[in-house]
């Protein structure tokens, strides 16, 4: 699993994900870094094989709409402290890999709900 943070996503999010030995990318190092659109950051992720990880409504719009990104961590979790998260994302990070390593998949993770969507 790759793993590719959008632009509101904290850094320690990303930190999180490779201290598991995850591969992990910030959009703010990349295409044309918070200034890059939608459709590229999520372009990008599906050439390079990566989870796109947001908070922005709108990939999960073009996920369900025109299949991109293909694989899509939505983060639901308002006013939720980084540190909070990361303890979610902990709790359930076998879910998540089993289920991106197995193909496109949407994952919307909530402060008391994990919503799986796998298309195979």
């Amino acid at each position: 699993m790759r793993v590719l943070c959008d632009v509101h996503i904290a850094f320690k999010i990303k930190h999180f994900f490779e201290s598991h030995g995850i591969e992990a990318a910030h959009v703010n190092f990349i295409l044309d870094r918070w200034h890059s659109k939608d459709v590229d950051i999520a372009r990008f992720a599906d050439a390079a094989d990566m989870v796109l990880i947001s908070k922005d409504s709108d990939f999960q719009d073009s996920h369900f709409l025109k299949n991109t990104p293909r694989k899509l961590l939505k983060i639901s979790l308002g006013n939720l402290s980084t540190q909070q998260a990361i303890v979610l994302l902990e709790a359930n990070l076998e879910l998540l890999r089993t289920h991106f390593y197995a193909g496109a998949c949407f994952i919307e993770l909530g402060r008391d709900y994990v919503r799986v969507i796998a298309q195979r």
